[in-house]
């Protein structure tokens, strides 16, 4: 027991909660405050309150500033990651309205650090996404999603990505050679649209449209059936009008 805390709660960890009341306590100072203030204030014995602030400050959590602890910068990725992970929701709530307006799986994904990152998909098993079978970032060129990222790269980005992942098909409508692919991304640059029929998974097509977040290359997709191709082109519209006023604003809080 230390200060009145009981035992009444066998499962909690007793350090825990002591480090979770100093982080609260340095939190309810803007400029700081120093360890024997701190550990009053907290409720704990001054040696207990110096080791868990050394070891606080150790990971990043808090930061000894002339003869003060603040707040670190691994408290700010707590509350960073936790915004993240709220703003990924919103984006994947509107993306599931979009889709089941579109009647279609819609795709939010960015190139990010080399690779491809498919950020959020919907997930309506009436209009289910395209099965991963062969890994999404290795294989740029043979999707729509891939191919409407590449062609927003520079030349030497888009030249050291493919050295990377090399162009080579993976079904009987994939693209065949590298020149084959700069000639479609010369297409998607000028129509400011990627279509690939069958390219990265049999019976299915899709389509890709750029949208601006900020710096980053960012891009939102839908996939059909086959035998809806009739559809792709409006359904892909209808996305681009959806994109310009709501889904850009989502994706741009959760692309930088």
């Amino acid at each position: 027991m230390v200060n009145g805390e009981s035992d009444s709660h066998p499962t909690l960890i007793a350090s825990v909660r002591r480090a979770l009341r100093l982080l609260e306590a340095v939190g309810a100072h803007a400029d700081g405050a120093p360890a024997k203030q701190l550990a009053r204030e907290a409720g704990l014995p001054l040696p207990t309150a110096y080791h868990l602030l050394r070891t606080l400050a150790h990971e990043g959590y808090l930061q000894r500033q002339h003869g003060v602890f603040v707040l670190g910068a691994a408290v700010d990725g707590i509350g960073r990651a936790g915004a993240r992970r709220r703003q990924r929701a919103h984006l994947s709530e509107a993306l599931a309205v979009a889709g089941r307006e579109l009647g279609a799986a819609v795709y939010f994904a960015v190139y990010r650090e080399g690779e491809v990152e498919v950020v959020a998909v919907t997930d309506d098993p009436a209009r289910p996404p395209v099965a991963e079978w062969v890994d999404f970032r290795a294989t740029a060129h043979a999707h729509a999603v891939g191919q409407c990222l590449l062609a927003q790269l520079d030349d030497a980005t888009r030249k050291e990505h493919l050295a990377r992942h090399p162009v080579q098909p993976i079904t009987p409508f994939s693209v065949r050679t590298e020149d084959d692919l700069l000639h479609r991304l010369d297409t998607v640059r000028r129509d400011h649209v990627a279509y690939e029929r069958q390219e990265y998974a049999l019976g299915t097509v899709c389509a890709a449209i750029p949208v601006q977040v900020g710096a980053a290359t960012a891009t939102l997709a839908v996939s059909l059936p086959m035998d809806e191709l009739r559809r792709l082109r409006s359904v892909t519209e209808r996305l681009r009008k959806m994109a310009e006023a709501t889904l850009t604003t989502l994706a741009f809080s959760i692309s930088i």
